[in-house]
């Protein structure tokens, strides 16, 4: 891509031509070649510290399914809720009230169905200020339309009998799904507002074909719901299209110049700007250009088909002018489907983008349609080859604004001017959209990268020019207590403090309870004199001016601690909230090992022990529950092995909150998808739980709890999946009624260990009674044993070896000289060889292999050549962990052939 734009430099003009290219951070990077000048300048343009982006929360937890908003000329701000009411914020005032409610459809009579209509969209008229006109996207209760209306605000009240009927359109009820809603307007002051297919994206019941997350082509009688020809590839219908029009005074209107249809074509409704959409949700109409900018909400198929056509893809579009986007014929950059019999399972030709064909006997509209429109941005579930920027998992893909600075109202750095705002509903990421002046894309990078959201579903611009986003939160069909709206602010100057984390020493004691908390924060501005608002639950407060607290609590009860902290200019920066627990302690549990700490060996069995102490309390050893599996995730520097105490099972739950599964899965109630308390409870009796769940998770699935299929996350490290799956089984009661293991016996690994999963982790989890008050507490523990053989690939302190592919894997090349190897975090307990996997490209090469203890210059366990491949050491029985150092030595002679190291192995006598 090649821009060519004059600059003044010096005094001098001259022309440059600019390629753009992914720089640091998806930051374009510009060589100036001048025309007048015998000389290249490189310049680098970095994006501006996103450090300095804040967050400033203006309604938290008060929302019920929040849709989309607008902010008036005063700062104040308009919200629809799918449920029917308007709530205004007031800038004053800085609260949240009810201004009206319109009875809408917003539930099925179907069980298990899901409706997705409501009040879906809003916008104010381009000249509130003088008419207070508000416009309003809803689904009216009576009637089985999707409606357009105009309203007035009214002291802070919308008028119902002020309502002017704009549009509207048929809609079919009792099915899912795809809406749209999204209203717009233009820089000219038409009107935008999106609509969706109107189409079910499920399968038919017992039938044997159906869609599988395919285009919906299925014309069969009686199934219109399952036919997106009747709808978005229909010229003739409304529904999964983006309507331009112009209002008039009186709220009829007219067709302006530049829509996809005539005016006076009985096949086509002339409303129509873009068809071929399936659930434009969210749209945008950058204020400069008139180009429109909209997330496509895409289809679930997780694989191409051969006889179907492609996967699913979200997509981000742009529609210079009027045109056929190709749902529910083509997706993505034009990836187009095949005709399909769903009578007898037959394919026909893949659609020809240049020219679709809608011979759907549910079409109403010309069978010829307009060629059709690539996408702008595509990506499916998994990564993408083209936008590896998006990541994988879930997708929701939503788009707009196009940052444009307001007069006298520069609220973000120039950088920004002219990129269009992407974010993702699902996957929380905001992203900018570099483009070329013709509106091209060019590239995209992280923006907001510092600021979590909870599935963002709006962002506007305000008459402030800063970005406003409405939060939906982490939860589908109900009220989030992480619904929220934010402004976001842009700090030019003075930053808030930085926090790392909030570390609280014990989360739990009888009483009388100590708490020592520390905080871990930083001025980004440095040398500003930082002050400590600790907030201890229940009103109690106290303040420090060093980054710790010691506090004692006397009443029994659970307590949330956070910490805010404040700067010498009145910046502040919260820590999150840390649950503590006064009148009742975790109960402590130990696995105990009588064998090596380090390694198990195949077929040697592994003794351990299980010692759980609970202060305050008996201990019933029914409610522990003991666990082995064998996993992947080895750091031979020690980090993963050996004990790790987790209260609360509280890493498979980090993981998951860090992942797109919160927005689908609540721990208690159900949303989209099943609340994790069943998915423990229904698989309690599987003795393979963890490997099905894990296995579901990373392939995805459908089916098992509904219609609405689960994402697979190929990305993720089966280790993080396992935990989380480890997580979900603790969840139910009967997860610890009955331990899979005793509370001491013997574990003995299999003969061949699978190198793909060398850890055998070894886990204990036990939940006490609770106290008066308080709930149950629950502690873990787990020992992780590495399997004996350490393979080249996971041996990472190393020294003048070299690396290369081997064998599926990779080995490490022996050193022409010297070199060494370190194994950190040893146990040789029973250890008495080590066998070298070596693997010889030529002759014998006599190297000499000296094994050390604890430094390179330490107590020598053994010393041999490298044709000995195993080399019996000094035994060693204190029981220590050590470092143990392996010294390769070349005594001079030039080796053409090195050979390769693949493992070593740990023998046990």
């Amino acid at each position: 891509m090649k821009a060519s734009l004059p600059l003044i430099l010096s005094g001098i003009a001259f022309t440059m031509i600019l390629p753009f290219t992914g720089g640091k951070n998806g930051t374009p990077l510009i060589n100036r070649t001048t025309r007048n000048l015998k000389e290249k300048i490189t310049l680098k343009i970095d994006t501006p510290d996103q450090d300095r982006f804040v967050k400033v929360p203006l309604v938290q937890g008060q929302f019920f399914e929040p849709t989309e908003m607008s902010i008036l000329p005063n700062l104040d701000i308009l919200i629809s809720q799918r449920r029917g009411e308007i709530m205004i914020y007031k800038n004053k005032t800085k609260k949240l009230t009810e201004a009206g409610k319109l009875d809408v459809y917003f539930k099925t009579n179907v069980p298990d169905v899901n409706a997705e209509e409501g009040l879906l969209g809003m916008a104010a008229d381009p000249n509130f200020a003088v008419n207070q006109y508000i416009y309003l996207f809803y689904s009216p209760i009576k009637t089985s339309v999707n409606r357009l209306s105009r309203f007035k605000l009214i002291n802070d009240k919308i008028s119902l009998a002020s309502e002017k009927v704009v549009l509207e359109f048929y809609s079919q009820r009792e099915i899912c799904c795809h809406t749209g809603g999204s209203i717009a307007f233009g820089p000219d002051g038409l009107l935008y507002v999106s609509t969706g297919d109107n189409s079910t994206p499920f399968d038919v019941p017992k039938q044997q074909y159906v869609n599988k997350g395919y285009a919906p082509l299925d014309n069969r009688p009686g199934l219109q719901q399952y036919d997106a020809r009747r709808s978005s590839g229909n010229t003739n219908d409304l529904r999964g299209k983006i309507l331009r029009i112009k209002v008039n005074a009186d709220a009829t209107y007219s067709i302006p110049e530049g829509n996809l249809f005539p005016k006076d074509d009985p096949k086509s409704k002339p409303e129509i700007y873009v068809m071929g959409n399936r659930n434009p949700y969210r749209i945008s109409v950058d204020q400069k250009t008139g180009f429109l900018y909209w997330g496509e909400v895409g289809p679930d198929a997780n694989n191409d088909d051969e006889s179907r056509g492609p996967k699913g893809y979200d997509e981000i579009n742009q529609a210079r002018k009027a045109g056929n986007f190709g749902w529910p014929l083509f997706v993505g950059n034009n990836y187009p489907y095949k005709a399909y019999d769903y009578t007898t399972g037959t394919s026909g030709a893949a659609f020809d983008p240049a020219a679709g064909i809608n011979n759907s006997p549910n079409n109403t509209g010309r069978t010829q349609l307009p060629p059709a429109q690539s996408a702008y941005i595509w990506y499916p579930y998994g990564t993408s080859k083209e936008f590896p920027e998006v990541g994988s998992g879930g997708r929701t893909a939503m788009a707009g604004p196009v940052y444009w600075p307001k007069p006298g109202a520069a609220a973000y750095p120039s950088y920004y001017n002219g990129k269009l705002i992407i974010y993702e509903w699902m996957r929380g990421w905001v992203k900018a959209v570099t483009m070329a002046p013709n509106g091209d894309y060019i590239s995209m990078e992280p923006f907001l990268e510092n600021i979590s959201l909870a599935a963002p579903v709006d962002m506007e611009l305000g008459p402030d020019g800063k970005l406003y986003i409405l939060e939906y939160g982490k939860g589908w069909f109900s009220k989030n207590a992480d619904a929220g709206m934010v402004r976001i602010d842009y700090l030019a100057g003075n930053r808030p403090p930085a926090i790392k984390q909030l570390v609280i020493e014990k989360t739990s004691g009888l009483l009388p309870y100590k708490l020592t908390a520390k905080v871990e924060a930083s001025d980004p501005d440095d040398g500003d004199v930082l002050t400590y608002i600790w907030n201890l639950g229940k009103g109690v407060k106290k303040t420090t001016n060093r980054p710790e607290l010691e506090h004692t609590f006397t009443k029994a009860g659970e307590y949330a601690v956070s910490v805010e902290v404040v700067d010498n200019l009145k910046a502040s920066s919260k820590s999150t909230v840390i649950p503590v627990f006064a009148g009742n302690e975790h109960p402590k549990v130990d696995i105990l090992l009588s064998g090596n700490k380090t390694f198990y060996f195949p077929g040697k069995p592994v003794s351990y022990q299980v010692l759980v102490s609970d202060k305050g309390a008996t201990v019933n050893k029914s409610r522990l529950y003991v666990s082995n599996t064998y996993t992947e995730g080895f750091d031979m520097a020690g980090a993963q092995l050996g004990h790790q105490q987790v209260a609360q099972t509280l890493v498979g739950k980090s993981i998951m909150m860090k992942s797109d599964c919160s927005n689908c899965h609540k721990i208690s109630t159900k949303s989209i998808g099943p609340a994790f308390t069943q998915v423990s409870t229904k698989y309690q009796k599987n003795t393979k739980a963890v490997a099905y769940l894990t296995n579901k998770v990373i392939k995805g699935s459908s089916g098992v709890w509904g219609e609405v299929p689960m994402p697979g996350h190929a990305t993720m490290k089966e280790s993080d999946v396992k935990q989380i799956a480890e997580w979900i089984m603790s969840l139910s009661a009967k997860a610890s009624s009955k331990p899979s293991l005793p509370a001491a016996g013997n574990i003995i690994p299999p003969a061949s260990i699978n190198k793909n999963k060398p850890v055998l982790a070894i886990k204990a989890t036990y939940s006490d009674l609770g106290a008066p008050g308080l709930k149950p507490l629950t502690s873990s523990n787990v020992v992780n044993l590495k399997s004996n053989v350490i393979e080249a690939n996971d041996i990472k302190n190393v020294s003048q070896f070299g690396k290369r592919d081997y064998n599926g894997g990779q080995a490490l090349i022996f050193p022409q000289n010297d070199g060494q190897i370190v194994l950190k975090n040893i146990d040789l307990s029973s250890v008495n060889a080590f066998q070298f996997g070596i693997v010889k490209m030529g002759g014998d090469v006599n190297y000499t292999i000296e094994i050390r203890l604890d430094d390179k210059d330490g107590k020598i366990l053994a010393s041999s050549t490298s044709n000995n491949m195993t080399i019996p050491i000094e035994l060693v029985t204190d029981k220590k962990m050590h470092v143990v150092y392996f010294l390769v030595k070349n005594s001079g002679e030039k080796i053409k052939d090195r050979p390769l190291l693949s493992n070593i192995t740990a023998l046990s006598k």
